[in-house]
């Protein structure tokens, strides 16, 4: 984990240099590109620090609904940063779709070969299958559209091992704990030990996009606009294509 970042709400806007802290909320599949984005802003702007909080896109809403000291929202799915704007808790005209992303099924190196469909995973040699929890990490939800739609989901169910959000379930995949698991391709990419067995059929599933949102509640709304307008500059861009992410 790199330096500064963090993995809880951070509950500070300013720190011992009196530099302004912002915290951005976002989906865990953006820890690699984040991470880079953090070290790229920050050698260019001495008095900004940027401070992640990493989690599954439905976790991230629920905690800004209650009021957590969040900044800026960047969210794997459309649903979760739609629920915050029709509450009112994202600033006005300060939201934007800003990536996409697609689905993959991937497996241990271990196993490459024996996996090439969505039919494949009832075979007696996938004993479990790890997705992120449907109802809060929207690479679960992405998934469980997709199985339901091959009429495969009854069948797969009760071999799920469901995952707290789509980094653990690489983990799971990466340990050899499950036989595949259903993660994006940015996260299989970053991954040297597991590989992707196939792509699911992008037509299976709602088309994946991350929208990014400042918080009303942001107590820097002139630094949360400026970070906003920084990861959809040309340079973030790059940083964010590098790994593997495509654009709406």
């Amino acid at each position: 984990m790199a330096a500064g970042i963090a993995t809880g709400c951070g509950r500070y806007t300013t720190n011992s240099e009196g530099n302004v802290v912002l915290t951005i909320s976002a989906a865990a599949s953006l820890t690699d590109a984040l991470t880079e984005v953090q070290q790229r802003y920050e050698s260019s702007h001495d008095s900004i620090k940027l401070r992640f909080n990493f989690a599954a896109s439905g976790t991230l809403q629920q905690q800004i609904e209650q009021g957590a000291p969040i900044d800026i929202f960047l969210s794997a799915s459309e649903t979760n940063m739609d629920k915050l704007v029709e509450k009112q808790l994202i600033a006005t005209g300060k939201h934007a779709n800003l990536l996409s992303n697609s689905l993959v099924v991937i497996v241990p190196k271990s196993n490459e070969g024996a996996i090439t469909r969505l039919e494949d995973l009832r075979s007696p040699g996938v004993v479990k299958l790890a997705i992120g929890i449907p109802e809060i990490v929207p690479a679960g939800g992405y998934a469980v559209e997709a199985l339901t739609g091959a009429g495969l989901w009854d069948a797969l169910s009760t071999k799920t091992v469901q995952a707290k959000d789509v980094r653990q379930v690489l983990q799971y995949v990466e340990t050899g704990n499950v036989e595949a698991g259903f993660v994006y391709k940015t996260d299989a990419l970053a991954s040297n030990r597991a590989d992707i067995a196939f792509a699911v059929d992008p037509a299976s599933y709602k088309p994946i996009v991350y929208p990014i949102g400042v918080v009303r509640a942001t107590k820097h709304r002139k630094e949360a606009d400026e970070v906003f307008d920084y990861l959809r500059s040309d340079e973030a861009m790059d940083i964010f294509r590098k790994y593997g992410f495509e654009f709406p």
